[in-house]
C-alpha cells in the first residue's frame, strides 16, 4: 500500500516549475483552472470553447506559496461561478477570487486555521479546507469575496493523509478522505455552518483518495490500491444523519493508482484518472448506487501520469491534467460513458489542481 501512495505523490511531485502567461482574444463557454503550485502561486486560467478545446487566458497571483499537495481539490470554484477558491499549501492560507468577465479579481486571503491545507470546498456561502499537516478541518463564511472564520468550526481528525474534503450535495455534511490511515471522514453540520465532531469509517479498500458525489447522495471514492497489486473505487450512501454505508466495495479498474474521482452531473457515470496507468477509467452508477466498470482504458496515453481531473458543468466534457506530458487533455464524454480526445493545452511543469466551469 505504501508503495502506491509513494507512487500517487511521486508523479504529482514532478509538477513542480514556473507558470506562462497569455492572452485569449475569443469568447468563452466557460473556464478551465489550475495551479502553478509555485513559490509565487498562482492560478492559470484556460477560456473554454463551446466545443470543449482550451485557450490559455491568463495567470493571476495568489499572493501566497505552493507547497506539497498530492490531493483532490486544491482549486474549486463556487457552484454559481462568480467565485473561485485556492490552496497555498506552503503559506498556510487560501485566497479568494471573483471571476470576473473570464478574469480573477484577488478578494481575499487567509490563513487556513491549520498547517498544509491541501484541499478546499464550497456550498452557498460556506468554504471548508483540510489541513493534512494538522490533521484538521476549518471552516469560513463568504460574504462578498471576504473569508470570514466560523467560531467553532474548526474541528479534529485522528487519521493521517487528507487527500479531499467537499460537501455532500444537499450542503449538510463534508466528507474527507485520509489516504494513509485508510479511512473516509464525516461532519455533519449544524444550521449555523458549524462542523460537528468527526465520524470515521473504514474505506473498503485500501488508500482512499478522491471522490465525488451522484445522485441521490451516492459517493464514489477512488482506491490507489483497493484491488491489489492494482486499484478499485467503492460506492457508498450517505444518508442525512451523515451515516456512510458501503454499496459497491472496492470494484477493479484493472489499473494502476486510481486516484483522481470525476462523476457526471446526472450521476450515471464516474470517471478514475489512474496515475499509475496512464489511463482514465469508466463506471457506470446504477439508480442504487452500485458501480459496474464499462471501460477499463477510455482513454490512454504514454506517459500520461495524470494528476487530476475535472468535468465542465454541464459534463459535456472532461478535463485531465497529465503532468508527465504537462498539458491538460480534453475529452468528450459520450452517452455510454466513452472519451473522444479534443485538442488539449500545455501546462507549465509543477501545474497542480484543477477545475472547471
Amino acid at each position: 500500500m505504501s508503495r502506491v501512495i509513494l507512487t500517487c505523490m511521486a508523479l504529482v511531485a514532478l509538477l513542480l516549475g514556473p507558470a506562462s502567461v497569455a492572452a485569449a482574444g475569443e469568447a468563452s463557454a466557460g473556464a478551465v483552472y489550475t495551479l502553478t503550485n509555485t513559490a509565487s502561486n498562482a492560478v492559470i486560467v484556460y477560456d473554454r470553447s463551446a466545443s470543449g478545446e482550451l485557450t490559455l487566458s491568463g495567470t493571476f497571483p495568489t499572493g501566497g506559496i505552493g507547497g506539497s499537495l498530492g490531493s483532490q481539490g486544491a482549486v474549486v470554484t463556487s457552484a454559481n461561478g462568480h467565485w473561485l477558491y485556492a490552496v497555498d499549501a506552503g503559506s498556510n492560507d487560501i485566497a479568494a477570487f471573483r471571476i470576473a468577465n473570464g478574469d480573477l479579481v484577488l478578494t481575499d486571503r487567509v490563513s487556513s486555521g491549520g498547517t498544509q491545507p491541501v484541499s478546499v470546498t464550497t456550498s452557498h456561502d460556506l468554504v471548508y479546507v483540510v489541513n493534512a499537516a494538522t490533521h484538521n478541518i476549518a471552516g469560513f463564511r463568504a460574504d462578498d469575496g471576504k473569508l470570514a472564520p466560523i467560531a467553532g468550526s474548526t474541528q479534529s481528525f485522528a487519521g493521517a493523509g487528507a487527500a479531499q474534503i467537499q460537501f455532500s450535495p444537499t450542503g449538510d455534511a463534508i466528507v474527507v478522505t485520509e489516504k494513509t490511515t485508510n479511512t473516509v471522514d464525516v461532519f455533519v453540520l449544524g444550521k449555523d455552518g458549524t462542523a460537528g465532531p468527526v465520524t470515521s469509517y473504514a474505506s473498503s479498500g485500501a488508500t482512499p483518495f478522491g471522490f465525488g458525489f451522484g445522485r441521490h447522495g451516492t459517493l464514489v471514492v477512488s482506491e490507489a490500491a483497493g484491488a491489489a497489486p492494482l486499484s478499485a473505487a467503492s460506492s457508498y450512501e450517505l444518508s442525512k444523519d451523515g451515516t456512510l454505508t458501503a454499496v459497491s466495495r472496492s470494484v477493479p479498474t484493472t489499473q494502476a493508482a486510481a486516484c483522481w474521482v470525476a462523476v457526471t452531473q446526472d450521476g450515471r457515470y464516474g470517471f478514475t484518472a489512474n496515475a499509475g496507468g496512464d489511463s482514465i477509467s469508466t463506471f457506470a452508477i446504477a439508480e442504487d448506487g452500485t458501480l459496474t466498470l464499462v471501460y477499463a482504458q477510455a482513454t490512454h496515453s504514454t506517459a500520461a501520469h495524470t494528476t487530476d481531473m475535472a468535468l465542465s458543468r454541464d459534463s459535456q466534457f472532461l478535463y485531465a491534467l497529465d503532468g508527465g506530458t504537462h498539458m491538460i487533455s480534453a475529452f468528450r464524454i459520450g452517452a455510454d460513458g466513452s472519451l473522444t480526445r479534443l485538442a488539449g493545452a500545455t501546462v507549465p511543469t509543477g501545474a497542480a489542481g484543477l477545475a472547471a466551469r
